[in-house]
Order: structure tokens, then sequence, then C-alpha cells
């Protein structure tokens, strides 16, 4: 009687159940294995008490400074640099400057030495391929020191050294000698525009190079 009822089970209740899904031996041992892994993770929830974790507060302590914002905007506006001399730097001392390289470096150097030293800083929107945009940003940064200024004493140099400076052209630097030649000396800048030697204009460049003693 019990195998019977056995036999009748699995024949007429588990079997069709079982084909309806399709299942092999394996599948339904791993559905099995499956299920019970299931049930053992959700009990977990039940199983093993939630802990609550406090996190505490630590108090920040906030330190207060003397630089106001009007301090600190302009430290950033204004950072401290050292700044470059030009009659004095070398070509090293020169490429640290934003926007001068190398090249830049040498002309300045040699545009300096055909002056005798820069009187101005402005003398640097001279120097050939020196933009407007570079020197904007540097000029703040280079300063010169005119005692370094090698002047040309006109009453007494020579057509090389007159036409040394840049500033001069060959027909101005005739005429000097010419009128010198004629007065015996000049005696300041003015009697130079005075007498037509030289434009205002030109005398403002010259004015710092030029030297009237006997």
């Amino acid at each position: 009687m019990r195998c019977l009822t056995a036999w009748c089970m699995k024949n007429f209740f588990f079997k069709p159940f079982l084909n309806w899904f399709g299942f092999t031996r394996r599948e339904r041992r791993a559905s099995f294995l499956l299920l019970i892994l299931i049930f053992i993770v959700a009990g977990f929830r039940y199983i093993i008490p939630q802990r609550n974790i406090i996190i505490e507060e630590i108090p920040v302590k906030i330190m207060k400074t003397s630089v106001t914002g009007s301090d600190f905007s302009k430290s950033i506006n204004n950072p401290q640099r050292e700044l470059v001399e030009l009659n004095t730097s070398d070509s090293a001392s020169l490429e640290v400057l934003p926007g001068i390289g190398p090249v830049l470096s040498v002309r300045i150097i040699k545009f300096r030495k055909l002056l005798g030293g820069f009187a101005s800083v402005d003398q640097l929107r001279e120097v050939y391929g020196l933009s407007e945009e570079v020197f904007n940003i540097i000029s703040s940064r280079v300063y010169v020191d005119t005692s370094a200024v090698k002047k040309i004493n006109i009453n007494k140099a020579g057509y090389k050294d007159i036409r040394r400076l840049p500033y001069f052209d060959n027909y101005e630097v005739n005429v000097i000698l010419k009128y010198r030649k004629l007065k015996g000396s000049i005696s300041c800048i003015g009697e130079m525009v005075d007498n037509k030697l030289i434009t205002p204009e030109k005398a403002k460049k010259v004015r710092p190079y030029l030297e009237f003693g006997e």
C-alpha cells in the first residue's frame, strides 16, 4: 500500500509538475540549493540585530586672521615678485619674465648695448618682436637704474660715437658736427632744438644720453 501511494504521487503529481517546468535532475538540485541560500540570506535580517552607528560631531575651530577682504584681493592681484633691473640683468634673468624667451632676451640685451643702457622702461616697446601685450604684462616687473646709462659728450664725441645712439641718423650727426665746428660747443639740448639740429620729439629721446661738458 505504501509503495503504491508513493508511485501514484510520483507519477500523477510531481512528474507533470516537473515536466511543465522542463527541469532536469541537475537543474532541480541547483534550484533547491538556490532557494535554501535565499532563505538563509533573508533570515540574517532577523537573526543578526541591526546596529545603529552614531557619528559624533567634531567641533571645528575657525582661525581668525587679521587679513581683511581687501587685503586678500590685493595679495592675489599684486603678488610679491622680485623686480628685474634692465641695465644689469643677463638673459637668464630676463627669461624669468612672462612672454620673454631666449630670442627676446637676446634682443633686449643687444638693444641695451646700442642705447648705452635703458633710460626708461617704455623703451622696451622699441625692441623688435616684443608685443604691446607682453610689455603690459612685464612693465610692472622691471625697472631701470639710470646711473648705468652710458652718456655721450656731444662736444667731444666723434661721428661714430654720436651715431652709435640709434636715435640719431646720419644727417643729424653731420649737422651737429658742422654746428659744433662753427660755434665751438653746444650748451644744452634746448640749443640743439632752437637751431633745428634735432626735433623736439627727438630731443626727448636723446636727452638722457647726452652731456654737454667741455
